[in-house]
This record gives C-alpha cells, sequence and structure tokens, in this order.
C-alpha cells in the first residue's frame, strides 16, 4: 500500500455577487465529473494560493476577481491522491463568468447551497458559507 500519499494542493473561489455565491458543476471527462465545486484549481510552485486563485478564476471562468477572506482548510483522500482545498470568497472584480471547463454555473444564496451535490473536498466550505449571509456590495470609487 501507498503510505506516502500524494497531497494536492488546490485553491477554490467563493465568488459573492448580489448576495448570492457561484456553484461550478465539474465538466464530463474530468475526474469527479458532475459534482459541484467552487472553481479554481492547483497552486503552481511559484505561486501563493491567492495569486494561484486569480489565475486559475483568469483560466477557467475568464473574468477578474478579488480574491478576499479565506473561508477554510479542508482535505479528503480521494483514490488519486489527498487533496487539501483551501477557499476563498471572492468577488467579481471585471467582466462575467463564463463556462470553459464546467458544464453549468449557478448563482445561489447561501441557504440553497447544500441541495446540490458537491466534491467531498468542497463540503466544509459549502457548510461555513451557507450559514452566512452576503449583503450587497455597493462601490462609489
Amino acid at each position: 500500500m501507498d503510505s506516502e500519499r500524494k497531497i494536492i494542493n488546490v485553491v477554490g473561489a467563493a465568488i459573492v455577487k448580489d448576495g448570492t455565491v457561484l456553484c461550478a458543476q465539474r465538466g464530463t471527462g474530468k475526474s469527479l465529473a458532475g459534482y459541484w465545486e467552487f472553481p479554481g484549481g492547483k497552486i503552481e510552485p511559484h505561486e501563493t494560493p491567492r495569486q494561484a486563485l486569480h489565475r486559475e478564476i483568469e483560466e477557467e471562468l475568464l473574468c477578474d476577481i478579488e480574491v478576499a477572506d479565506e473561508v477554510c482548510t479542508s482535505e479528503y483522500a480521494y483514490d488519486f491522491g489527498t487533496v487539501r482545498l483551501t477557499t476563498f470568497i471572492c468577488h467579481l472584480h471585471n467582466g462575467s463568468p463564463r463556462l470553459t471547463e464546467h458544464t453549468a454555473i449557478r448563482w445561489l444564496a447561501p441557504s440553497a447551497m447544500p441541495q446540490l451535490d458537491w466534491a467531498p473536498v468542497d463540503r466544509a466550505a459549502v457548510r461555513l458559507i451557507a450559514a452566512r449571509s452576503f449583503a450587497t456590495k455597493q462601490t462609489n470609487a
């Protein structure tokens, strides 16, 4: 047996807009296809988690975000390795999310998020975010 499981460090973005949170469904042909997740991806060796998240969202959703507060870090042992996910609250800075890798995206009230079939590593962040409410962000700058 493999006693030294591969650790895969990833980041996820809980993008908040008008009091709702972006939920993304993994595309077919990918591991965990059909599960819902916070979009994001692997942290490259030269990146901080925040830098990785900014890059991943630009690549996956073709939009720009502001990375805000860290929600939590969770781990889950899948058959392909242990995923260590750090999830951040984020806000849209420029553009609108577009589907490139995901099958679907939905903007849901935090309390409605647990109704989706989430990837196991995302579930701790979903529980924490579902208990919150986000006011509509007004900016005058």
